[in-house]
């Protein structure tokens, strides 16, 4: 299996095209997906202090063939440790569960605007970016004002931002301010869990036109976004097919009719980032 392309993120470093999601997987079945999906060729691992499964992950990383510096290990800072230095207190928590020297992309969870500490987690770490003990910094599910605000109050505006993002719900307005402000936007279930979309006949239609999976296709879609889609999946042939996506391509009228899926709320999983807050 070829690994997939990269992306070149605003601080130079690179982040890969296509990741592996880890939520809800942990212990051994964690650590035996994430040691199938490097060994197929995924270079980009999304873990979080929320999904329990660090120590599982750092265990496949440190006990795979593939070279560390090839590697993406992503985690993320959760709601209860928002603030300058319990920022950095759970970094190094996260770090030593890991198991390893740095972590390559590391986001805010969510905002927590209730708490309103986001911009104090956001300066520990751009100290932790300029250690060399994150490599990449991030958000995930920021909106635009919340993006707007980290800029304005410290000057660096993530590199990515991972947010709920699928044929029901495109981001059309956030997708386009991330692409003027050059921040990655990455896909949290991408394939839009739980719900019909993967039999919407546009989506059927594409699949059999391509001789590919519907889940093919809507990653195809996610990849011709230009967004980073995150599947889960803990089957080797199953995380080898999420992966298979650049032997074809979608047409820019199928790729229309697919965005034109989405829904005036299309969002599947309730947790909305203005209201929402992690513990």
């Amino acid at each position: 299996m070829t690994n997939a392309p990269t992306h070149l993120l605003a601080d130079g470093n690179t982040l890969p095209a296509v990741g592996l999601g880890t939520y809800p997987l942990k212990g051994a079945d964690a650590v035996s997906a994430v040691s199938s999906a490097l060994t197929t060729g995924y270079r980009l691992i999304d873990s979080a202090v929320n999904y329990g499964n660090e120590d599982a992950v750092g265990e496949a990383v440190r006990n795979s063939e593939v070279a560390r510096d090839e590697i993406v290990v992503t985690t993320k800072l959760p709601g209860r440790a928002h603030g300058y230095e319990s920022t950095l207190t759970s970094f190094q928590e996260s770090l030593d569960r890991l198991g390893l020297d740095r972590i390559d992309l590391y986001l805010i969870h969510w905002p927590n605007p209730g708490d309103d500490r986001y911009v104090d987690s956001w300066r520990a770490m751009v100290q932790l970016h300029e250690q060399g003990l994150a490599r990449s910094i991030g958000v995930s599910n920021f909106t635009e004002e919340y993006l707007t605000r980290l800029q304005s109050e410290t000057g660096v505006l993530p590199t990515v931002n991972q947010v709920e993002l699928h044929p029901y719900f495109p981001q059309l307005a956030l997708r386009e301010f991330h692409e003027v402000h050059n921040i990655r936007t990455e896909s949290w279930s991408p394939l839009g869990k739980g719900s019909d979309v993967l039999t919407s006949p546009v989506i059927v239609e594409a699949a059999r036109a391509h001789e590919v999976t519907e889940a093919q296709v809507v990653l195809r879609w996610h990849v011709q976004l230009g967004s980073v889609p995150l599947p889960k999946s803990a089957d080797p042939a199953r995380q080898a097919q999420n992966l298979d996506l650049f032997g074809f391509e979608l047409s820019s009228a199928e790729m229309e009719a697919i965005t034109l899926l989405g829904r005036p709320d299309g969002r599947l999983f309730g947790a909305d980032p203005v209201t929402h807050n992690e513990q």
